[in-house]
This record gives structure tokens, C-alpha cells and sequence, in this order.
């Protein structure tokens, strides 16, 4: 991530904070600012990029810039220059309609989290969760995980709910304007379980 460092840097200073002012709002020490600009640590977890985010007030587009975004694939062995992902409403997963993951699709093993993928939504889409601006490190499954936010396919659209599994073994679906409704038959529900959202970021 040697294009990161310095675009940290310059982020600290256009707002006015010290390494020590943005260590104590990141959660980590002033020493360990130093080293993420100068390039001594190379790899900084999605976590820390999300906490960067907030204590220097800006999007993970603004922080992973184009320079800081190629360094961080060019770490990666067969890593290539990649785009973010568009997420739309009437169409298939975006990395279910490529031809080749490769050489199309973000990896975000260096960034985020292995066997992401970084979607946002396409102009004009909404989604519950994820909205104009907003970036999701999407893993791809096709089975329930764990609680939490979950791409979805239902009667030929994508959505995001929250699903939950319940004590008595039923699945809970919740979106947004949608309370919780309880899913009798888990083994075949009437969706397709497309992704789990493993991060999310908004743009405010």
C-alpha cells in the first residue's frame, strides 16, 4: 500500500490533525500512524480503512484514491487494474455476469476481506442497507451463515435483508420497511441466498 501512505497523510493534514489527534481516533498509536504513511506497514485491515474513514471524514473512494488503489492490487500476485462493481435491482449478481473474475471482478484480498467483492449501486438503484454512494464488500455463498445482511434474489430482483435464525430453528427476514417476517420452510426458502455483506460504508 505505498500509495495509501501518503494519501493518508495528505487527508491528516487537509483536516487539521495530528498523527496523535487521528491515532486517538483511529484506535491505534501515534507510532503506528507514522509507519502507515511512510509505507512501513503495508497492509492496513479493512477495519482500520473503515475507522480512517470516519476520523478523517471522508469515503473509502476519496482514501483508496486511483494511485492508492492500484498500489494495493499491484500487491496482490495476479492483481490488475479493477473497477467497483454496480449493483442493480433487475439483474443478476454483477460477478454472475462476468466472463472472467480475473481479469474483471475487485479483488479485495488486500483490502477487505478474502473472496470479496466491492459493489455499489447503480445509478438510480436503491437497495435497503446500501445506498447512492455507499460501498459493500459482498462475499458470494449460497447458504445462511450467520445473523447479518444478506444478498438476495426473490421473484426476479436483488434485495438486501437482514436475516436472522430463530431458537426454534425458522429464519427471520427484515429489510428496512420490512419487519421481520418468519420463513417456515428454511430449506427452501422463497428466495436465493446470492451473497453475505461482510462490510459496508457509507458516503456521509
Amino acid at each position: 500500500m505505498d500509495g495509501l501512505g501518503p494519501r493518508i497523510k495528505q487527508l491528516r493534514v487537509q483536516a487539521g490533525l495530528s498523527k496523535a489527534a487521528l491515532a486517538r481516533r483511529v484506535g491505534v498509536s501515534d507510532v503506528t500512524i507514522s509507519y502507515w504513511e511512510s509505507g512501513t506497514i503495508k497492509q492496513i485491515g479493512h477495519e482500520r480503512l473503515v475507522s480512517l474513514t470516519s476520523a478523517l471524514d471522508c469515503s473509502i473512494r476519496e482514501l483508496l484514491d486511483d494511485d492508492s488503489l492500484n498500489a494495493t492490487m499491484a500487491a496482490a500476485p495476479a492483481a490488475q487494474s479493477r473497477a467497483v462493481l454496480s449493483l442493480q435491482t433487475h439483474l443478476t449478481a454483477p460477478w454472475e455476469r462476468l466472463e472472467n473474475h480475473g481479469e474483471e471482478a475487485l479483488s479485495t484480498v488486500q483490502m477487505l476481506t478474502q473472496d470479496c467483492y466491492l459493489v455499489t449501486p447503480a445509478e438510480h438503484e436503491s437497495f435497503d442497507f446500501l445506498y447512492d454512494g455507499d460501498l459493500a464488500a459482498v462475499a458470494p455463498c449460497e447458504q445462511f451463515q450467520q445473523d447479518g445482511l444478506y444478498l438476495l434474489e426473490r421473484e426476479g430482483r436483488l434485495q438486501i435483508q437482514y436475516l436472522e435464525r430463530l431458537a426454534s430453528g425458522r429464519m427471520r427476514v427484515s429489510g428496512e420497511q420490512l419487519q421481520g417476517v418468519t420463513v417456515e420452510n428454511v430449506r427452501h426458502p422463497p428466495f436465493r441466498i446470492i451473497g453475505y455483506v461482510r462490510a459496508r460504508w457509507s458516503r456521509q
